[in-house]
């Protein structure tokens, strides 16, 4: 019990002295400790007043930087847009200048070259053209213009001691749009410088001359336009496959039609000789057009079921005809046909390219034109 009460005597006097030093140390260092916490408050405050303004420029630093990528996106995208237009001008005038090589092209495209083939040709391709009927349709109606102004200086150079005359032949089998070809292409020109002609069977008095004889007083005259629907090659085309004459004799005709045709362009008479190619699925189906439409019965002729029977021999005295007299100075261009769209673009496109190679002017007066100005003003 005493050594109890001495020992808490003791732990008193240990925690009297342990008071006495705290109360020493907070004496002390009261003011040591208050200096560190307020310069720890301080430094506390400065860098909470400090983090703020970083954190304010940081994000107007990271706004800028998107606002700055977007505008380079901006600039590279109208940079793409401005390469992409630039390109596209340049297709776009190469497919100008394309679709124009076309339009002067139909004759090289169409012309028969040696080694042509009727039976290789598909009737329905449109050579020299890649668009469809309302693009034909439009650029007929736009070419329209430059060819009436040629016709019309052709027919100026009428007065002309050399004045020249074109002559278009067109050939086909029956239903192949030859009458088409009349209405759309001739039909569009004015018709006081045409000379047109249809051949049927030759009447008595011409069967009394040689075959070319009807031929050649149709010829046109200086500053027209020929035009003939069917031809002289009738007689090496039905004669042939009906033996309305001997071989030896149509035979003949081949080299007749070539001196004929030679002495025509001698005379600056520029020949141009179509065929319009159609085959034998696309006559078929014109024939029984014509016999379901009341408005064309008149188009049909039972004689035209007779000669679709002879369909392979016609064929082969076409193929020949292009063989034979298809020259340098009257070469023979093959239309294909079964689009009607397309053969009276195509023809179209052929009498203007002609045309155009005529390097056609305006004739020079004949009279003083000052002389002429004077005398009407005194009216």
């Amino acid at each position: 019990m005493g050594k109890n009460k001495d020992k808490a005597s003791a732990n008193a006097d240990a925690d009297t002295k342990s008071k006495k030093r705290d109360d020493e140390l907070t004496s002390s260092d009261k003011k040591k400790v208050a200096d560190q916490a307020s310069e720890k408050a301080a430094k506390a405050k400065a860098k909470a007043e400090k983090a703020p303004a970083k954190k304010k420029g940081s994000a107007k630093k990271a706004s800028s930087k998107p606002a700055t990528e977007a505008a380079k996106k901006a600039k590279k995208d109208e940079a793409v847009k401005a390469a992409k237009k630039v390109g596209k001008d340049k297709s776009t005038k190469k497919s100008k200048k394309k679709h124009k090589a076309q339009l002067s092209d139909f004759t090289s495209a169409l012309k028969v070259t040696p080694g042509f083939s009727l039976a290789d040709l598909d009737a329905s391709s449109t050579p020299a053209f890649d668009g469809d009927q309302k693009k034909a349709e439009k650029l007929m109606r736009k070419t329209g213009e430059e060819l009436a102004d040629l016709q019309e200086r052709l027919y100026a150079s009428e007065r002309h001691p050399d004045g020249r005359s074109v002559l278009l032949v067109v050939q086909g089998m029956d239903t192949s749009g030859k009458g088409g070809i009349m209405r759309h292409v001739i039909g569009s020109i004015d018709p006081q410088g045409v000379e047109l002609t249809s051949f049927k069977a030759p009447t008595k008095e011409e069967q009394a001359h040689p075959f070319l004889w009807r031929i050649r007083n149709a010829l046109p005259k200086p500053g027209y336009i020929g035009v003939f629907d069917r031809s002289q090659y009738e007689d090496v085309l039905i004669v042939r496959v009906h033996d309305l004459v001997s071989r030896p004799v149509w035979m003949r005709r081949y080299g007749q039609i070539n001196a004929f045709e030679e002495s025509t362009v001698a005379k600056n008479t520029t020949i141009i000789k179509v065929m319009l190619h159609i085959d034998a699925d696309e006559q078929k189906a014109r024939l029984a057009e014509r016999l379901d439409n009341p408005e064309k019965f008149y188009k049909f002729n039972p004689g035209d079921l007779k000669e679709r029977a002879y369909w392979p021999e016609y064929q082969d005295a076409y193929q020949a005809v292009l063989e034979r007299t298809s020259t340098d100075i009257a070469p023979w261009f093959v239309v294909p046909a079964n689009n009607k769209w397309y053969a009276r673009l195509a023809v179209q496109q052929l009498l203007l390219e002609h045309l155009r190679s005529l390097d056609l002017t305006w004739p020079e007066a004949t009279f003083d034109v000052e002389e002429q100005k004077a005398a009407l003003a005194q009216l």
